[in-house]
């Protein structure tokens, strides 16, 4: 460690030998020990759960075995010769803002399947080896990694990711956030998408760029347990379940908040046609790879709800509004043509303030679009208005069906990633859709979108 005097270090040393002393003692009785060694002594806080959360430069964990996350929130922190064992939602995460974190010759145990092992990128991982996590390395071109020498699940991972993407407008500096309370599995006491440095782009400010600390299930949120759920009588409010199955409704004014649903059947959620103003809110849907849509398709709002896992987001019937939420990680099936929002006829749609992760960094998969619209169930698409969202990927980020009839569809003050095939928009002069070029820019140097 840095400004070590030779005294120090022997004196170190020796506390090391004394506390593996005992620590195999302790072992031996069945206990499981968390060792540190760490550059300052406020650097890193372990709660009696064994989680820790590091807040000073320059921190060193050796030789530790951590029964818990481990939040880094400082620069420079390194991560060595340890175990973390987990089963939240990430066993390790980087908080953005943090620089230089490297973790090396170290293993992350996931304990639950939906446990990442690594989040979410800005990290070096060399030498470590990550097994029983629904990820093993999360990073994006926002927020790199360089992967050397690892494995997850027993397979290699590499990824010479380099310096660091450039910032995501739509968001404003951590510093000056105050997004909405709760997070998905850790703390939220700050922004938490890869880009949230940036400063805000031109257009409708946002407290901040949704992600994992600002949808999802609130941190603190203790869920009980629940099969699928057939929702029938009207006003009815669902809080704090870990629903595992899928959700039908047919009753108006049906509330499901601070919840999570895991259903790989067709749909997590599906509204009947006797479904009225369903709202979702600080929730997360993981279609375990298996979800034909998220949710299907009408008379809802989603508000802060993450959706994982699915081979397409949610399906856009009449009177959706979606905002505040993080859609990603899409699953690709065989013959799948995978869609973050899709329409296929409808009216009175809103789409505001969303990011829309069409493009999956692990598998480097634009998929097929962050918004499909067309007209293949419906004579019209009418009155939709897609503004403020960050979308990246597709083979067009917003691909416009050759059998679309639209009316009134508005395109404004929305950012776009380069994870694309062939462009940004499909047919921006489409009779009855309006593209505001000098609002739809490029993430990276806020030039207007010409395609």
């Amino acid at each position: 460690m840095r400004n070590s005097t030779e005294h120090d270090r022997q004196s170190r040393a020796e506390f090391r030998r004394s506390r593996r002393r005992r620590r195999g003692q302790l072992l031996g009785a069945g206990l499981s020990v968390l060792v540190l060694v760490v550059a300052g002594a406020s650097g890193a806080a372990a709660d009696a759960g064994g989680n820790m959360v590091v807040t000073e430069d320059d921190t060193v964990i050796d030789g530790a075995v951590v029964n818990g996350y481990i939040l880094v929130k400082a620069d420079r922190v390194t991560i060595r010769n340890s175990v973390v064992r987990y089963g939240g939602a990430h066993a390790v995460r980087v908080f953005p803002g943090a620089e230089g974190t490297l973790i090396e010759t170290s293993r992350v145990e996931c304990r639950a399947p939906q446990t990442n092992g690594i989040a979410f990128g800005n990290y070096t991982a060399r030498d470590v080896h990550v097994t029983g996590c629904r990820q093993g390395f999360l990073h994006s071109p926002a927020a790199p990694a360089t992967i050397v020498g690892s494995t997850w699940n027993g397979e290699q991972v590499d990824a010479e990711v380099g310096a660091a993407a450039p910032q995501v407008p739509g968001s404003v500096p951590k510093d000056r956030v105050s997004a909405p309370g709760g997070a998905s599995g850790e703390p939220r006491t700050e922004a938490d998408a890869p880009a949230e440095q940036g400063e805000a782009a031109a257009g409708p400010a946002v407290a901040a760029m949704p992600g994992p600390s600002n949808t999802g299930v609130p941190d603190g949120t203790q869920l009980r347990r629940s099969g699928p759920l057939d929702l029938t009588r009207n006003g009815q409010v669902i809080n704090g379940l870990d629903i595992v199955g899928c959700v039908t409704v047919s009753a108006a004014n049906v509330v499901i908040r601070n919840s999570r649903i895991s259903c790989d059947g067709r749909y997590s959620i599906r509204t009947f046609n006797t479904a009225r103003n369903l709202v979702v809110e600080s929730s997360e849907i993981d279609g375990r790879g298996g979800n034909e849509a998220a949710v299907c398709c009408g008379n809802y709002t989603l508000r802060r709800v993450e959706i994982r896992n699915v081979i397409d987001g949610p399906r856009l019937g009449d009177n959706v509004l979606i905002e505040d939420s993080w859609i990603h990680h899409l699953t690709r099936r065989p013959g799948s043509h995978n869609d973050t929002l899709q329409t296929t006829g409808a009216t009175r749609i809103v789409v505001r303030n969303n990011r829309l992760d069409a493009y999956n960094p692990n598998t480097r998969d634009p998929m097929n679009a962050c918004l499909m619209i067309g007209s293949t169930t419906a004579p019209l698409v009418a009155d939709l208005l897609y503004e403020g969202n960050y979308c990246n990927g597709g083979n067009y980020s917003i691909g416009v069906r050759a059998d679309l009839k639209a009316r009134d569809l508005v395109f404004r003050n929305n950012t776009f990633g380069r994870d694309h095939r062939y462009g940004v928009i499909q047919k921006p002069g489409q009779a009855g859709l309006r593209w505001d070029r000098s609002s739809n820019t490029y993430a990276d140097n806020r030039q207007p979108v010409a395609r």
